[in-house]
């Protein structure tokens, strides 16, 4: 039952690929070989990609001769028919994550631009207790009687009794 099932499946996948197959017709003599790649193309990927020498600088601006080789070569790739990621992935693994800017791998892309916003709210975070703590703390000083005087409700007179005393020289 299961070799039959199995058999069943291939012959099914060989069907559905002849059904799927496209029929392929021979250019012209006037179409050329080479699809025509435009300067436009190749910025669109350059801008995508910073220049492994320059720091900061996307490919389709900087203006050394390294960055003119590097855009011609994607020219030749995107005349060859590689895609643009394909193009970017070679660049990678040539001169390292740093020529795309955010990393390729989903969880590092993820970390590098989640990771400020994080950073920012915690700061802000961090300030706002800060402020809220120091008001506090002013506020509860605020209601305490400075050290010295004389809180309500205390006798006075003996306060006003000692000074006395103290200011006359009499010692207890």
């Amino acid at each position: 039952m299961r070799l039959a099932a199995a058999v069943g499946l291939i012959v099914l996948f060989f069907v559905l690929q002849g059904l799927a197959a496209r029929v392929v017709v021979a250019q012209d003599a006037e179409t050329p070989a080479t699809p025509v790649v435009t300067d436009d193309q190749v910025n669109a990927v350059a801008k995508t990609l910073y220049c492994p020498v320059c720091e900061n600088i996307t490919l389709d601006t900087c203006g050394t001769a390294a960055c003119a080789d590097w855009r011609y070569e994607i020219r030749l790739q995107l005349e060859s028919g590689r895609t643009i990621e394909a193009i970017r992935e070679d660049f990678v693994r040539r001169f390292g994550d740093r020529v795309v800017g955010t990393p390729l791998d989903p969880v590092l892309r993820a970390l590098s631009l989640a990771l400020p916003y994080a950073a920012a709210v915690l700061g802000l975070a961090a300030a706002v207790f800060v402020v809220i703590r120091l008001t506090r703390r002013m506020d509860r000083s605020a209601m305490r009687p400075a050290a010295g005087t004389v809180a309500e409700g205390a006798p006075r007179a003996d306060y006003a009794d000692q000074l006395e005393r103290d200011l006359a020289g009499d010692r207890p």
